[in-house]
């Protein structure tokens, strides 16, 4: 008798052991099926195999709460891109009657009978005018950016002459903000893996934020490395202006925003989703009175022999 008793405390034991390794697999796969529902690609509700009605019910209950989180997920992306849609909408609608306004103004600094008075004013509706044309334009090409998902071409890029002509087509602009350029590069040609028209656009928009906060002159540095090359603008800047270095590539984002002169503050915004499609990257600090502003690209094969 005790013998039989024995016996059945042993596979009823043996059958207990057999139920907790089969319910810690199940939880090791509930636990491998969530992780993967972390994936944005990843769709599958979780499944359990083992028949225990408590194991069932908290299965049911996380792809209930799965279910919501996929809901809310495509509601924020449903009206994230209306929003991107309506921004672009809104831009471009902007875009044709800022080119006629502008137009008009044009021609009208070409009649002869307006008083000094006048003209005062037409030069401040002209300053205006170009600002709500530039913070359109950029508006418009953020909506453009943020909704293109086609990807950069990428190729050999020869930095070195790349940034000799962009200097050359924005020598105008330097000389009238009375900027005094200084440019160090290396002695061979530098190549680099880029998109070169995303390139020269990344390279406007940096000069541009040169021209709002240099004092009298910037300084062009190319930085080559065993692996990637480094585009380093620096300029002192004015007392009290210095940004914050840590959020200058963030959306919107604006030293003074009491005196930003119209600016959308969405330049170096853009020049960091233009290094994003390119596999670079972008990174600002500051040395005393100096700003520093570098762009990193992986190298190119060179070329020189």
């Amino acid at each position: 008798m005790e013998r039989y008793v024995f016996i059945v405390l042993a596979v009823v034991c043996a059958l207990l052991v057999l139920y907790i390794v089969v319910m810690k697999v199940q939880m090791r796969n509930l636990r491998r099926q969530l992780t993967r529902n972390l994936a944005p690609s990843y769709d599958r509700q979780l499944s359990v195999t083992l028949l225990d009605p408590d194991l069932s019910s908290l299965a049911v209950g996380i792809n209930d709460i799965l279910d919501d989180q996929r809901r809310l997920k495509h509601d924020a992306v449903r009206t994230e891109n209306n929003l991107k849609q309506s921004v672009s909408d809104i831009a471009h609608d902007l875009r044709t009657p800022m080119t006629v306004i502008k137009g008009n103004l044009q021609l009208l600094t070409q009649e002869e009978h307006l008083s000094p008075r006048g003209r005062e004013y037409l030069a401040t509706c002209t300053e205006k005018a170009d600002k709500l044309k530039e913070m359109a334009d950029a508006f418009f090409e953020l909506s453009v950016l943020e909704s293109d998902e086609t990807a950069a071409e990428l190729r050999q890029v020869s930095l070195t002459k790349t940034l000799m002509q962009f200097l050359a087509d924005s020598e105008a602009a330097i000389h009238l903000h009375g900027l005094e350029p200084q440019i160090v590069f290396p002695e061979k040609t530098v190549f680099v893996r880029a998109d070169e028209q995303m390139l020269v656009r990344m390279l406007g928009n940096v000069l541009n934020n040169i021209v709002k906060y240099a004092q009298d002159s910037f300084r062009l540095e190319v930085v080559q490395g065993a692996e990637r090359t480094s585009v380093m603008f620096s300029n002192p800047v004015r007392e009290g202006e210095m940004p914050d270095t840590s959020l200058m590539f963030e959306r919107s984002y604006r030293a003074d925003a009491s005196r930003s002169g119209g600016s959308a503050g969405l330049g170096l915004f853009i020049v960091r989703l233009l290094a994003e499609k390119q596999g670079a990257q972008v990174g600002a600090s500051a040395e005393g009175d100096v700003l520093t502003l570098t762009l990193t690209f992986p190298n190119g094969k060179s070329q020189d022999k």
